[in-house]
């Protein structure tokens, strides 16, 4: 057996991640997982099927951190707390599904942003009155 490249194990991986946030959207759904492993899952999809991040790529390393270590770990604190046996399951459904988007993620980041700039507005407001 010969062993994958660096590039072919960080496909595999991709792969992987990309059917367990699938999986996770699932179980969210899912009356046999646990209510804080639904809740996580739900969290975890979302953010990672919204269509824009809370730090965007544009930001230097900042903007993919989230993508390479936010994300992944979600994930995997996610499918830990789903019984290995409804997680094969949901991941052999995960590949039957196209990638949903999450319009709760979208509209929980929007959220997120408008937050941070009203309370900037508020803390430069009040700044100027010192």
């Amino acid at each position: 057996m010969s062993e994958l490249s660096t590039m072919e194990r960080l496909k595999v991986w991709a792969r992987d991640l990309k059917r367990d946030v699938i999986a996770l959207w699932l179980a969210a759904r899912d009356p046999r997982v646990p209510w804080y492993a639904k809740a996580l899952s739900a969290a975890v999809a979302a953010y990672a099927l919204s269509p824009i991040d809370i730090i965007p790529d544009f930001i230097p390393i900042l903007g993919y951190l989230d993508d390479l270590l936010i994300v992944p770990f979600g994930i995997w604190t996610a499918v830990k707390l789903i019984p290995e046996p409804i997680m094969t399951d949901l991941r052999a459904k995960a590949l039957e599904h196209h990638k949903p988007t999450s319009k709760a993620g979208l509209a929980a980041v929007i959220f997120i942003w408008l937050t941070a700039i009203a309370i900037t507005f508020w803390l430069f407001g009040l700044m100027e009155r010192w």
